[in-house]
């Protein structure tokens, strides 16, 4: 009885991870529609903001898993909004066609364990508040606050040549 235990205990040690690995890619492949909204939740440490991402899922895990692409994803491509007295921001991206202009480097940037997961962090360790997780029709929208460190994501895309920098110009 003793090794069925340790057999089973066994069998779920070694599904656990490609549990996390399949939920990871449906992530992914939801990801790539970038269905998602983003608006300011508060201010963050200085070169840092402090977004909320609203992203929509059949998965509720899948929606926070998301979350960090999303953010990621608003903070170079859409900015947000002004909210309370948070100020708006622009995107990084000031032309609207670099996604596609540099396809191959965004492809692998937002990738399962890309290079985006080095400038984003969940709030309160993730924990949505009940407000915050919608069931509309099959899926769900999650609010996730997160923080992204615009200032290293900022100097991460000069540095690999795919925006300018801001003395450029002038």
């Amino acid at each position: 009885m003793k090794n069925y235990k340790n057999l089973f205990l066994g069998f779920l040690l070694m599904l656990t991870p490609m549990l996390s690995f399949a939920q990871k890619k449906k992530a992914d492949k939801e990801t790539a529609q970038w269905r998602y909204e983003i608006e300011a939740a508060g201010v963050g440490t200085q070169g840092t903001y402090q977004i909320k991402v609203w992203s929509y899922s059949k998965d509720a895990n899948t929606a926070i898993e998301q979350a960090k692409k999303n953010a990621v994803h608003g903070i170079i491509f859409r900015g947000f909004p002004a909210k309370d007295r948070v100020p708006a921001q622009k995107p990084l991206a000031q032309s609207p066609n670099l996604e596609q202009e540099k396809e191959g480097f965004f492809k692998d940037f937002f990738a399962t364990g890309g290079k985006y997961l080095k400038f984003v962090s969940l709030s309160n360790n993730g924990n949505i508040a009940p407000e915050d997780r919608i069931k509309i029709g099959k899926e769900y929208k999650i609010g996730v606050v997160i923080s992204v460190n615009q200032a290293l994501l900022r100097k991460d895309l000069e540095d690999a040549g795919i925006i300018k920098g801001l003395s450029n110009g002038f």
